[in-house]
């Protein structure tokens, strides 16, 4: 699994930087945008670091997208079936949180599918995503537990338990117990 990580983190930085350069944006420009530092996104861009989940969704906000488009790479029409040895998996280095893309890519399809596992005891905080208001999702959990502060309330939620919010109104998500929690991330991404 490794491999598949270190691969899809790579990519992280190409897809950057090529957002980036077609927005006509220079690092700089980017920093003042998304607050995150010109060093940084340099680093990101090399792949010298991966970056959090946090501040990848700040880039992501900065380039007018939300996280799903981001990791939606493909180009023209695919296979209808996406294997799981084939489907990108990232590890958010900070939360240890693992996301893997698990819609087949390319499809032109309007929803988005994600299976997250959410370490024990971590917790992922995101700012202001003006990027995806026009976006919304389902959380579904499978195992374990999770809180997730969404607007001005926190909903727990326990295996089987469904959530439908707006993707910009999300501003944590967090696993209050010693055991990891699995769901599916099911996102309503609107015309493409």
């Amino acid at each position: 699994m490794e491999n598949e990580e270190d691969d899809f983190a790579r990519s992280i930085g190409e897809r950057v930087r090529a957002l980036r350069n077609e927005r006509g944006l220079t690092l700089e420009q980017l920093a003042e945008m998304s607050g995150v530092s010109r060093a940084m996104i340099s680093r990101i861009e090399r792949a010298e670091t991966s970056p959090t989940a946090v501040l990848l969704a700040r880039l992501c906000s900065a380039l007018g997208l939300s996280l799903s488009v981001f990791f939606d790479t493909a180009a023209g029409a695919s296979e209808p079936l996406a294997r799981r040895v084939d489907q990108p998996v990232w590890r958010d280095p900070e939360s240890g949180y693992l996301r893997r893309v698990v819609g087949p890519p390319g499809t032109g399809s309007c929803v988005d599918v994600v299976e997250v596992e959410f370490p024990p005891a971590a917790e992922v905080r995101f700012g202001s995503q003006p990027a995806s208001r026009t976006q919304w999702q389902h959380v579904w959990l499978f195992e374990g537990e999770m809180e997730l502060a969404v607007g001005e309330r926190t909903y727990r939620l326990a295996a089987g338990d469904c959530l439908h919010m707006n993707v910009g109104e999300v501003h944590a998500f967090r696993n209050p117990t010693d055991k990891p929690a699995r769901y599916a991330v099911v996102i309503d991404l609107g015309p493409r």
